[in-house]
């Protein structure tokens, strides 16, 4: 899809494959692909391999399901960042396992630990962390970061900073934490925390959810949406249905 290849996994299956790496003492992560994503990681090799890096890469978005679906992929249904945060916390309470998160303004992951554990029975909180805006560029910052989640040890990291942000802190704490489970939430944490609600179903199985997210933070995400993202997805859409229609054309 784009520059990156997208699973073909439900959301129980990554909750399944999760389980069984915990109990075989190995670790990984999941990217959560949404056209922002394939966008940035089609225009930029650094971003894409980024990506690729992940165990798990599924499919966050309608327009990516319908994109590889037009192509002729067999992917059965979008899995997001704001599900699997829910899932996966269900998954380590099962477990015995613990979660560490990282990422919202200062407050906001320490709630959504809150009420993740009093969702979760047996689900440990082993810390969660907001870091402050801009740390990326500074190496003390990410530094700190780095040894708060490590001093902790979780099972889980929940890391809810936006693409690429998330990804490259994963990748600098998962040879520090090699049995861990590393995902990518973006809004998950907040969500989570209940700062704001995801789009009724209706609209996310429309493929709508970004109109709903536009309406409730549109400064912040117009120019992402409806500049880059849209013509994007049109892009990728009809870059699928021109494969489909020449594959049986080609030698």
């Amino acid at each position: 899809m784009g520059a990156i290849e997208v699973m073909a996994m439900t959301e129980a299956e990554v909750a399944e494959h999760v389980t069984r790496a915990w109990r075989a003492g190995l670790g990984g992560a999941i990217v959560t692909a949404n056209v922002d994503i394939v966008r940035a990681a089609t225009r930029a090799p650094d971003l894409a391999a980024l990506v690729a890096a992940a165990e798990l890469v599924v499919a966050d978005g309608m327009p990516v399901v319908w994109a590889a679906r037009i192509a002729g992929a067999r992917l059965p249904d979008r899995v997001t960042g704001a599900s699997l945060v829910f899932t996966l916390a269900a998954c380590a309470a099962r477990e015995g396992r613990s979660v560490f998160l990282v990422g919202g303004e200062p407050g906001v992951p320490e709630r959504a630990g809150e009420v993740l554990a009093a969702r979760y029975p047996g689900l440990v909180v082993a810390g969660a962390y907001a870091p402050p805006f801009g740390f990326e560029r500074d190496p003390a910052e990410v530094d700190r970061t780095v040894k708060l989640v490590c001093a902790a040890a979780p099972d889980l990291v929940l890391v809810g900073l936006g693409f690429p942000k998330q990804e490259r802190l994963i990748a600098v704490l998962r040879p520090e934490l090699p049995r861990a489970w590393y995902l990518g939430c973006g809004a998950g944490i907040p969500m989570a925390a209940g700062r704001f609600k995801r789009a009724p179903r209706a609209l996310q199985r429309a493929g709508a959810e970004w109109l709903f997210r536009l309406a409730l933070e549109p400064r912040r995400l117009a120019r992402r949406y409806l500049r880059d993202d849209l013509p994007f997805a049109f892009g990728l859409l009809a870059g699928a249905a021109w494969r489909r229609l020449t594959a049986g054309r080609r030698p």
